[in-house]
């Protein structure tokens, strides 16, 4: 299963995680963890790239001054973030790292979410599906984002028995869905 989101900006970075909201008045900020690492990725220390979304303005880098986990996300404080008001330009902020020196994951049936964006889709008797746009993550699972053919999306739960065949190498995955799980939704 994918262990990091694909970040907007290109397949150079890669998401670890989102500041979802202020937390106290010096300067914490609630973090959602996009990362199978969060240990590692907000250790003091750590310079993430900060990419503003929407209303949030783009901060640049940013380097962890300390971390901690509460409540299944994480307590995250930056260097220059020193109260409430500064920590409320982060809302929304998208945490990325380079992907250049990223370590592959160990289990060959995982892989980073940047390395499944942009791959072709062809179903099993070799026609095609689509591009893997995106890939979501969700509490029953990964799905990947698929932009079919004829422009609408589809949602194909990553999971061995639809998704047999993932091939890097040949930027293709092969797809073995049911009936209408590709078709557009009404």
């Amino acid at each position: 299963m994918p262990n990091a989101d694909h970040d907007d900006a290109g397949r150079d970075e890669v998401l670890v995680g989102v500041v979802v909201r202020v937390h106290g008045l010096r300067g914490e900020v609630v973090v959602e963890a996009r990362t199978d690492s969060p240990q590692e990725r907000f250790a003091p220390g750590a310079v993430l790239r900060g990419r503003g979304t929407g209303r949030a303005a783009d901060p640049g880098a940013l380097t962890v001054a300390g971390a901690r986990a509460h409540s299944g996300r994480w307590l995250v404080s930056f260097d220059g973030v020193a109260d409430r008001d500064a920590a409320e330009q982060l809302r929304g902020v998208r945490l990325t790292v380079p992907t250049a020196g990223l370590d592959a994951p160990d289990d060959p049936e995982e892989f980073h979410t940047h390395q499944l964006t942009g791959l072709r889709a062809e179903l099993t008797d070799g026609s095609e599906a689509g591009t893997v746009t995106d890939v979501v993550h969700g509490p029953g699972g990964a799905l990947l984002v698929l932009r079919r053919p004829a422009g609408h999306e589809a949602l194909v739960p990553f999971v061995g028995a639809l998704v047999p065949t993932v091939d890097l190498a040949g930027g293709r995955i092969v797809l073995d869905p049911p009936d209408g799980l590709l078709d557009p939704e009404d």
